[in-house]
């Protein structure tokens, strides 16, 4: 396979080291680099020639002349930018006649997916997303379970995952709600899409908790029903797991059966870039519900603690019903 010509916008990002990996791993050269931040030392691991920009206006003009004097064509737009300017910077790439390759969420709202797909068609070009759970051993392993078992069974499921975040957390973009779309949004959209590649499309939403830290709810998909828990709180990390020194934890189990996914992270975005590549990648619709699943999340009612709800939410447990 002939090397490809990657640029990368938000290349000071959390994310974008694995996007540089990955860029690396599957043999493809990073033209250009583009953070207001200039905190990206990193690159010299992995392509110290690449040519880097603080301003977005210098940037696109170096891709203008790479095209005009040179000869040469971007193929890839890596997007590891906040949350709310994935649209704009897929546009951007789009309009250049060249593909983007984007981390979750690919938009905020669900909206704006349809208008990407329309300028997808025009410019002849590809959006893909970072759906890497989809690529993740244990998770492509209960897909096959699911598919191959009852055509009938409705699925029982609880999702639990609690990510410490400190008080940077909120004074940055990802505590902006109209700029990340929240902690359903910011931590979970992956989960969502995780969920609805294996069990179906979503019949029923429910939100009995939501506010800056933490999120719970309940998801009816076609093929199962899902109670599910969110958090960026410290004090929800369950006390085995501080004694251990972790700030993370992270569950779902499947008709009471924990599926063991704790590992296995490190190679996803070189796996999902492999796929790429190959024209093997998730695009635009692919990411459509799970989307979907958080804006209406974000956007609904505080529903009772009646009929199914996460075990985190009982009046027992560490949390109480937020009103």
């Amino acid at each position: 396979m002939d090397k490809k010509n990657f640029a990368i916008i938000g290349v000071g990002g959390y994310i974008a080291p694995r996007h540089i990996q990955a860029i690396k791993y599957t043999n493809n050269s990073l033209l250009a680099a583009l953070d207001k931040s200039d905190s990206v030392g990193i690159m010299d691991s992995y392509f110290p020639q690449t040519h880097f920009f603080t301003e977005f206006e210098r940037f696109d003009r170096h891709i203008e002349k790479l095209k005009r004097r040179k000869n040469i064509q971007l193929d890839y737009v890596s997007i590891c930018t906040p949350n709310y300017l994935h649209d704009a910077h897929i546009r951007m790439a789009l309009r250049r006649g060249t593909n983007a390759i984007c981390e979750k969420p690919i938009v905020i709202n669900p909206w704006n997916i349809d208008p990407l797909i329309e300028i997808e068609k025009e410019s002849d070009t590809k959006v893909s997303s970072i759906l890497q759970l989809r690529l993740h051993p244990s998770i492509i392993a209960l897909k096959k379970k699911i598919d191959n078992g009852p055509t009938d069974k409705i699925h029982e499921v609880d999702l639990t995952y609690l990510t410490s975040r400190g008080n940077w957390y909120h004074n940055s973009w990802k505590g902006d709600i109209s700029k990340s779309g929240g902690i359903a949004t910011n931590i979970g959209v992956h989960f969502y899409d995780m969920l609805s590649w294996i069990f179906g499309k979503v019949t029923q939403n429910k939100v009995h908790l939501l506010d800056k830290e933490s999120a719970s709810g309940y998801l009816e998909f076609e093929k199962a029903r899902v109670r599910w828990f969110l958090s960026i709180d410290y004090n929800n990390i369950p006390d085995n797991i501080k004694v251990s020194g972790l700030r993370t934890y992270r569950s779902i189990r499947v008709n009471n059966e924990e599926i063991e996914f704790s590992s296995g992270f490190t190679e996803l975005h070189n796996k999902s870039y492999e796929a790429i590549l190959e024209g093997k990648g998730y695009g635009l619709l692919d990411a459509k519900q799970s989307i979907e699943i958080v804006h209406d999340i974000r956007n609904a009612s505080i529903s009772k603690l009646t009929g199914d709800y996460h075990p985190l939410l009982q009046p027992n447990s560490m949390l109480q019903q937020v009103s």
